[in-house]
């Protein structure tokens, strides 16, 4: 597994997505609830930013048509959005934010 900087976790307001681009893919960093999380940030229903969404009780919420995804599984609470996303391990190293979008063989 490859790790790599997100972003700094000082840049992070809590419950407020920040996307950011590794290795040509887009993903959503997100502090909540005292953890930091990485999530695909496109939606799986729409081809829509989840980053633009809002954050509450550990899920990301999609702007365009309000499907909601838990930020520990990537599985969508709710319709119209039937398939998950993915997630990608996070590491915390100081002030860095590193995430890993590789898979592994």
């Amino acid at each position: 597994m490859t790790f790599q900087r997100a972003c700094g976790l000082s840049e992070l307001a809590d419950d407020t997505p920040k996307r950011v681009e590794l290795d040509g893919t887009p993903v959503s960093v997100v502090r909540t609830e005292g953890e930091v999380f990485a999530i695909h940030d496109i939606c799986s229903h729409a081809n829509v930013s989840l980053s633009e969404g809002e954050v509450e009780d550990c899920q990301i919420e999609c702007w365009l048509h309000g499907s909601a995804f838990d930020l520990r599984t990537g599985k969508p609470s709710g319709l119209p959005a039937t398939r998950p996303v993915p997630v990608y391990p996070v590491k915390i190293e100081g002030d860095d934010v590193l995430v890993s979008v590789t898979q592994e063989s």
